[in-house]
């Protein structure tokens, strides 16, 4: 772990445009904050803290192993400006306190630490000696001491932090059958993709997927993408998942949803996109085509996203199309690696 300084403006490009607001209204709560709490009335307080690609200058391609982590406190208004702010947690010696300092006048405590990507900690602020809650940040977790605390995923983390072991079987199922990978080209492109892969890079790239048998890390995307991104939207999972696991097991009863015949799923999709599915509780979601159009809409921003996102890893969506894609004398109109940084890339002025 190391602390730098980025500098207060950098503190303000990132942070006032969702900080800097004195009306208190809760327009940004789509039921995943209880009434009164402040992160209720912040836009997008997903992007806190600020975790953003590193790069000190020189070591360009060990550092795409690395993120800056920028930890902003905010006092609101109305409340007493504090004397002192730091931050503890797992990404310290010991839970050593680490020092934020005041933002250029502004109502704001940041500081900045370099940590290693493909990881998840939690932390907590230390305001005038008293242990608080990140403020912001949606993301809290109860450890196994019954205590609460904020936490945070650097990029290509591959830890499961949002769906539970069922959940994240059955969206593997459901994913599948809605990407171009479950065809048989799809899965011939696969199967190339990862036996040309050196050893070294299946290691640091492939394996960036949460399982080697998921296609292309999507299920991974989605559990990243409803902790922060989208999650107003993990309700919208909760219920439907627990809906489609009932839904297939009373359609095929003799096999867990991973060992079910694919024809259980297609028929699945085909009942959803219609919005009407036999044995469907509309009482407690009302619209499954809805959500059919939510999962499918989320797989497809997996399978081609940034690998940093934790789908598409080790570009292997990217490679995909270009393959897909070339022009009449055979050279590919989707050359990725032109626009993406080392290792993957060849781009020597973008930073992912």
């Amino acid at each position: 772990m190391q602390v730098v300084d980025l500098g207060d403006l950098y503190v303000l490009n990132n942070a006032s445009k969702y900080l800097a607001r004195a009306f208190l209204d809760a327009r940004h709560n789509y039921g995943q904050f209880p009434a009164g709490d402040p992160r209720a009335y912040i836009a997008e307080s997903w992007r806190f803290p600020i975790v953003d690609a590193w790069a000190d200058g020189t070591n360009f391609v060990p550092d795409y192993a690395l993120n800056s982590v920028t930890f902003v406190y905010p006092v609101f208004p109305n409340t007493a400006t504090p004397k002192a702010v730091s931050v503890i947690g797992t990404f310290g010696t010991l839970f050593e306190p680490i020092d934020l300092k005041p933002v250029a006048g502004e109502p704001l405590w940041a500081v900045t630490i370099i940590l290693p990507k493909g990881r998840a900690y939690t932390y907590q602020y230390l305001v005038d000696g008293v242990p608080t809650l990140d403020p912001v940040n949606p993301q809290r977790v109860e450890l196994d001491n019954g205590r609460i605390w904020s936490r945070l995923f650097t990029d290509l983390c591959s830890i499961p932090i949002t769906f539970e072991d069922w959940e994240l079987t059955l969206l593997d199922r459901l994913t599948q059958r809605i990407l171009p990978f479950h065809t048989d080209a799809g899965q011939n492109f696969l199967r190339r993709f990862v036996d040309s892969l050196a050893g070294a890079d299946k290691e640091t790239q492939y394996a960036k997927a949460f399982r080697l048998d998921e296609p292309v890390g999507v299920v991974n995307f989605l559990d990243k993408l409803l902790a922060k991104q989208e999650n107003h939207r993990l309700e919208d999972y909760r219920l439907c998942l627990v809906q489609i696991d009932r839904v297939v097991r009373a359609n095929y009863p003799y096999a867990e949803p991973q060992d079910m015949p694919d024809q259980v799923f297609d028929d699945l999709y085909g009942q959803m996109a219609s919005g009407n599915v036999a044995g469907w509780d509309t009482g407690a979601y009302g619209n499954p085509a809805f959500f059919l159009k939510l999962l499918r809409r989320h797989a497809y921003e997996g399978a081609f996203t940034h690998p940093k996102y934790g789908g598409n890893a080790g570009a292997a969506g990217w490679e995909y199309l270009e393959g897909r894609f070339t022009d009449a004398s055979g050279n590919t109109l989707f050359n990725w690696e032109r626009i993406m940084e080392p290792p993957l890339g060849a781009s020597t002025d973008y930073r992912g």
